[in-house]
């Protein structure tokens, strides 16, 4: 019977590493070391975080003026809500610094007769990607504070919050920033052409940055129902929040 484990020993200090099926990099809590799993080898990139500006109770009073702005959000919510849960998770990006130009072909069918037309788009990007698989987030709401991070301190990091590893290499965050990239700029070529003939894409990288950032995960329940509020731990502001129906 194979056995998977669960747990390496940190290359740096000898303390136990704990990382699930899929993660590659991962980060020691104990002295912050990183390392890459598949090879054991030092990480060899920069890692930064993104500090926490708030504990539970000013985060409490985020989610509660959130709940009470807006036209669009009930308004007992704020009085008649009840918060059932708050986490906070050091979630791990990847930043792609990189200059992207995307050459097009394509047809202008909005007048008669129809006209082709060919273009370029060439845009300069701090490319976010979450380097978690199969997690819903809302990368492109996040603007990640980058002007705030310091060298990755796991003594910076809070003894209640939870640290996820990476589960994608430099490798394959870079060729999924090209392809997000790439559907961005297809999406942008709809103002020029309505049927794209030819499209291609070159991504000059410029840098590349690891970093671990503070996500608070917010779960209130209003006239017994759960949603929930994702917040940029190091702003206050919310990235994504479920809001009841109005029912007037």
């Amino acid at each position: 019977m194979a056995i998977v484990a669960k747990e390496i020993g940190c290359s740096h200090c000898g303390a136990p590493v704990e990382f699930k099926a899929g993660e590659i990099v991962t980060t020691c809590r104990y002295c912050g070391f990183t390392t890459v799993i598949q090879t054991g080898k030092a990480f060899n990139f920069e890692h930064s975080l993104i500090l926490n500006n708030y504990d539970a109770v000013r985060m409490e009073g985020c989610v509660r003026a959130w709940m009470s702005s807006g036209f669009m959000k009930p308004g007992d919510l704020s009085k008649k809500s009840k918060i059932v849960e708050m986490n906070l998770v050091y979630l791990p990006f990847w930043v792609v610094f990189s200059v992207v130009t995307t050459k097009y072909k394509g047809v202008f069918e909005r007048i008669s007769p129809p006209v082709v037309k060919e273009g370029q788009i060439e845009k300069e990007y701090n490319w976010l990607v979450l380097a978690r698989k199969a997690t819903v987030f809302p990368t492109r709401e996040y603007d990640v504070p980058l002007a705030g991070k310091i060298p990755y301190d796991f003594q910076k990091v809070e003894a209640y919050a939870k640290v996820l590893n990476s589960e994608m290499d430099k490798d394959e965050s870079l060729e999924l920033a090209k392809q997000q990239i790439e559907n961005h700029h297809s999406f942008l070529i709809q103002r020029n052409v309505d049927r794209v003939i030819d499209l291609s894409s070159v991504l000059e990288l410029k840098q590349m940055l690891y970093l671990h950032a503070p996500v608070w995960f917010v779960k209130y329940q209003y006239k017994e129902k759960l949603y929930q509020l994702i917040i940029d731990g190091s702003t206050g502001n919310v990235l994504k929040g479920d809001i009841p129906l109005n029912r007037f």
